[in-house]
């Protein structure tokens, strides 16, 4: 089972650069897309339907804002777009599918970096959203959740920590909360089970500003963040960057199991 995690930085933006034509060649079973900047009626129909896949959608009340999406080749046992909180769903931060017992999520967390407002704003989107994750782990599901957590976790996952630890993204009350979810419930940061130690390679944004791509000066933002019981299955990772779709770098991600390992 293949999943791909993109934050596409507009989903037409980056169907001109190639994206769909790079999507074709991966067989993955799932693309999990953050900050499509679309709505639905602004897509052509193969953005919409890529061949051989199904797509899900959660576009922001917003135009040109933010909005998730997965591609699918599996039929869903259920769909579930927005976690039931109507400030972060009216941004269309959370599109999630089920087959069986597991869920595929596609997240796009708060940035804080534009106001102080927007950094208040991410704050109570990590509050309400760690229930909801314990839930659907407490409920006996497993889960993928792939996307744009806005967060590098520790020092090796950007070039600068040491300038960076009073700015959003890297603060202590961020880095805290995901120590929490990968430390106090079943969650994995599955690229770390991977690869514990990389550093230079394991940047998946990089800043527009100045040479930050060629100079390399990246942060690990991009995550999927798994239930034990399916990363277990994680066996190999790729950050794709041979071509540029977006200021971010898609993560593949692939898991020795198929869906009927977690039907009910």
């Amino acid at each position: 089972m293949r999943i791909i995690t993109a934050n596409v930085n507009g989903i037409r933006s980056a169907a001109k650069k190639g994206f769909f034509s790079w999507l074709q060649t991966t067989k993955a079973d799932f693309v999990c897309l953050q900050e499509i900047k679309a709505q639905i009626d602004d897509l052509a129909p193969e953005l919409i339907a890529p061949s051989n896949y199904l797509s899900y959608f959660h576009c922001a009340q917003k135009k040109g804002y933010s909005g998730t999406g997965i591609y699918s080749r599996h039929q869903p046992d259920e769909i579930q777009i927005g976690f039931g909180e109507a400030e972060f769903d009216d941004e269309g931060r959370y599109t999630a599918l089920r087959f069986g017992k597991l869920w595929v999520i596609s997240a796009y967390f708060p940035s804080g970096s534009s106001s102080e407002d927007r950094q208040e704003a991410k704050f109570r989107f990590l509050k309400v959203f760690l229930p909801h994750l314990v839930k659907l782990q407490s409920s006996g599901f497993e889960v993928a959740l792939c996307g744009d957590i806005n967060i590098a976790h520790q020092e090796i996952d950007l070039k600068n920590w040491k300038g960076n630890v009073k700015n959003s993204g890297f603060l202590p009350e961020e880095r805290a909360w995901l120590t929490n979810l990968f430390h106090e419930t079943s969650y994995v940061d599955v690229y770390r089970q991977l690869e514990p130690a990389s550093t230079d390679s394991c940047y998946t944004w990089w800043s527009q500003r100045g040479q930050a791509y060629n100079n390399n000066v990246g942060w690990r933002i991009d995550y999927q963040i798994a239930t034990k019981g399916l990363a277990q299955f994680a066996k190999h990772q790729l950050i794709y960057k041979a071509e540029r779709f977006s200021d971010h770098a898609p993560l593949m991600i692939d898991y020795d199991c198929q869906l009927k390992d977690f039907s009910l």
